[in-house]
């Protein structure tokens, strides 16, 4: 049985449908990225997943089950006890996500009293060798430090060990370097692949970095305006895209031009108020034929297109 197995995921705004028919499958252990552009849907799907969408957003699924459990029919006060302790998220900006008004310890052992219910001297003992863990030095004065006093790397490094804290088996990443320097951002991927392999735990990393999938992910699933456009084998998908959109994100990736101009995909993702009758990627795809204007695809084995590139050249 798959630790965390998502089907037919949908989440909608009123009238508007921010993602459509998400699949996820993950085994303890594993690294899955979810690949895409700003729009595609990628944060709200494991934010669904996860339980942290606002009332306003209606969540279905064919099956949403984490170890065996019922993720939707689970009552609230059962699913707080799964979500910030067997199931952890890293948010995209630690600046926003961390409250401004506590110091960085008192938000750990917050989590600790929560969640493991540790006394006060346990979860100072624990504060401080999670912050040892990610690399903080002096992690015992970094405790009483409020997020403004650290550095962008160093408040991404206090949500790593808040996520951390309790031993998650599924840890969510959404975006964990967007705000950070070059040299952070490798530091930040790294610390988070050791801690993984460390502690056995299954990672989802949402980015828009084909070359971080590249060096961490070991199966991606790729999205397009909400919806899921190919999943596949790392090695698989990079080296036979199937979808136009992942051969297109793919071909822009400046180690595989060698020197020569950068291929830029045409036009924007739709959004609220542009939704399509047909494929929703076709007014920016090459290989786009009449049938593509007019009538949606499924997902397909493993892919979400009419026309895949096997089959198009």
């Amino acid at each position: 049985m798959s630790l965390l197995d998502i089907k037919n995921l949908s989440v909608s705004f009123g009238d508007f449908k921010a993602v459509d028919g998400v699949n996820l499958n993950i085994d303890a252990g594993e690294v899955a990225a979810v690949v895409g552009e700003s729009g595609s849907g990628k944060s709200v799907a494991m934010l669904a997943v996860m339980g942290l969408l606002p009332w306003t957003a209606k969540v279905t699924a064919d099956t949403m089950q984490f170890d065996g459990a019922d993720l939707l029919g689970l009552s609230p006060g059962a699913r707080r006890r799964i979500v910030g302790k067997d199931m952890a998220m890293i948010f995209q900006e630690p600046m926003t996500s961390l409250n401004p008004c506590f110091t960085v310890g008192f938000q750990i052992k917050e989590a600790l009293k929560t969640h493991l219910g540790l006394s006060a001297k346990e979860r100072q003992t624990r504060a401080v060798e999670l912050l040892d863990q990610v690399g903080i030095p002096e992690p015992e004065q970094r405790l009483k430090a409020f997020p403004h006093q650290l550095s962008g790397g160093m408040n991404q490094r206090v949500m790593i060990a808040m996520a951390i804290s309790c031993n998650p088996r599924v840890l969510v990443a959404d975006e964990p370097t967007t705000a950070l320097d070059v040299t952070i951002q490798a530091q930040i991927l790294d610390l988070l692949l050791h801690l993984q392999k460390q502690k056995g735990m299954a990672m989802v990393l949402i980015t828009h970095d084909m070359g971080v999938v590249a060096e961490t992910a070991e199966t991606v699933n790729v999205q397009y305006a909400g919806e899921q456009v190919e999943t596949g084998a790392v090695d698989d998908i990079f080296s036979t895209p199937r979808h136009p959109y992942t051969a297109a994100l793919l071909d822009a990736l400046p180690e595989r031009r060698q020197g020569r101009r950068l291929n830029a995909i045409p036009g924007v993702v739709p959004g609220p108020y542009d939704q399509l009758l047909g494929c929703q990627f076709q007014p920016r795809c090459r290989y786009a034929q009449d049938r593509c204007q007019h009538e949606r695809p499924t997902f397909v084995g493993g892919v979400r297109c009419f026309y895949p590139r096997e089959s198009a050249s």
